[in-house]
């Protein structure tokens, strides 16, 4: 991006605010530039303008329309697809490779899908016989909520903001979109290819600012905001669940996990010590979907801890853009302080750390930077903090298990829900475990691995309501019924 001030972007149109905030890079601590800040008069103007459009020619956009203007998008990301993999990686911290393949490649692909699964999309048609033996005909057709606030994480900023704008948009709804303060470069990248590519004002609104007395809290409590949904932390989820009581809005939350991995002792050994290290450490372990918690069969235990230990001190950590680099830094020191509190945390109760635990030292800009070692522990009671909540940092812990009824009281012994992944060649076994832990996904000799047309959230804290491919048009839209008696 060529100017160095982040701006809002309304009814079709950038503007700026008065106050504003800092975005500094993870990777050594320079200021990237600043960012304007929402308050409530801007806030405002986003919900009208989104609002307003609902009754523009946005609203006169048929369903055909609406999927060759995400198709549209997706051209203009692919366009700009090199700037794009720049404002990820100077928000993040990421290694470039990754942002090209993971981040930026979905942000298009999240188009693309939607726009393919709105043009598909039919109702459901009923026929029945009435008393007075007349037929009668009743089918469902799909209308927008009508404004949607999408408040989305840091993680994987671009990826997750275009999962959730993609098909409110292809359902109809006008949106205004509050990306993480952490990384508000690509949703700035994202609103200027919606002004090139001619998406209606008012149908995309963004506005920058943080969660509590900021942009966040003002959208979420706004009285014209219809329906909200949120990927981040659980805490906050409950907040913005408190808002959302006042009007009973619809809500869909992607919130936190403590996921386990479970590794059975007839696995293809050196997949599994190879998926667990992806699971651990991939983003350096900020990505909700990550295991925190590894659970081994003891036959391999001994063997799988020392492989882990050989894979995680192999990992290359340093800057984005470096050869073979496979671990980026934190995304914030505020970040790094409170996975380092988790990290003196973790050997106050009791861990043996097996590696890490520490902050590399590089001798260069880096030390300004928000990098940790990857960390491995054993050792801690299954009640443990560092067993029971969410750090968010390249760490697992690795206990042995002797039984499948045992790990699937340990496994499911959280207040969290989201994934689980399982490695076995048993596939008997493999079917009847996932069954049984109370995850919204499990992942059977992979991670990571998603059809975007299947259903994902969570459980308990880790959500509320699934999205993903026609489940995502089922919270981005109201259906109604016709009953017709011809």
């Amino acid at each position: 991006m060529s100017h160095h001030l982040l701006r809002h972007y309304i009814a079709g149109a950038f503007v700026g605010s008065s106050r504003t905030f800092d975005n500094v890079s993870p990777v050594d601590g320079r200021l990237l530039g600043q960012v304007c800040e929402a308050g409530q008069a801007e806030v405002n103007a986003a919900v009208e303008a989104a609002a307003a459009a609902q009754n523009g020619p946005w609203a006169r956009f048929s369903a055909a329309q609406r999927a060759d203007l995400l198709e549209r998008i997706a051209d203009g990301i692919e366009r700009r697809f090199e700037d794009f993999v720049a404002a990820e990686v100077a928000d993040t911290g990421r290694p470039v490779h990754q942002a090209r393949s993971l981040d930026v490649a979905r942000g298009v692909q999240n188009f693309r899908s939607f726009a393919g699964l709105v043009r598909q999309a039919g109702g459901e048609f009923f026929e029945m016989r009435s008393g007075d033996g007349s037929d009668v005909f009743s089918y469902t057709v799909r209308k927008p909520h009508g404004v949607v606030a999408i408040i989305s994480p840091w993680n994987l900023p671009l990826l997750l903001l275009t999962w959730k704008v993609a098909p409110a948009l292809a359902c109809g709804n006008s949106v205004v979109v509050k990306p993480s303060e952490d990384t508000p470069s690509s949703a700035t990248l994202l609103a200027e290819v919606m002004h090139e590519v001619g998406v209606p004002a008012g149908a995309f609104n963004l506005v920058h600012g943080f969660g509590p007395n900021s942009a966040g809290e003002f959208l979420t409590r706004h009285p014209r905001v219809d329906a909200i949904t949120f990927t981040g932390e659980s805490r906050t989820g409950s907040t913005i669940m408190r808002a959302a009581a006042e009007g009973v809005r619809e809500v869909s939350f992607e919130l936190g996990g403590k996921n386990a991995a479970v590794v059975f002792a007839d696995c293809d050994f050196d997949a599994a010590v190879a998926g667990v290290l992806r699971s651990s450490f991939t983003n350096s372990g900020q990505v909700c979907l990550c295991s925190e918690r590894v659970y081994v069969e003891r036959p391999i235990y001994e063997r799988f801890v020392a492989a882990l230990k050989a894979g995680a001190e192999k990992l290359k950590i340093g800057y984005p853009d470096e050869d073979g680099v496979n671990m980026g830094s934190l995304i914030s020191h505020k970040h790094r302080d409170k996975v380092l509190g988790y990290f003196q945390l973790a050997v106050e109760e009791g861990a043996s750390v097996v590696t890490g635990g520490g902050v590399p030292r590089f001798g260069d800009a880096r030390d300004k930077g928000a990098f940790v070692q990857p960390t491995i522990w054993t050792g801690l009671a299954d009640d443990a903090r560092c067993m029971r909540e969410e750090v968010f940092g390249p760490v697992c812990h690795i206990a042995p298990f002797d039984s499948d009824e045992e790990v699937l009281r340990r496994v499911n012994d959280s207040a969290y829900g989201l994934a689980a992944s399982l490695w076995t060649r048993d596939l008997g076994r493999a079917h009847r475990v996932s069954r049984r832990i109370h995850v919204g996904m499990v992942w059977v000799n992979t991670w990571f691995l998603r059809d975007l047309r299947t259903p994902f959230g969570g459980a308990r804290l880790s959500g509320l309501g699934r999205e993903g491919g026609r489940h995502s048009l089922d919270f981005y839209s109201e259906l109604t019924t016709i009953c017709v008696n011809p």
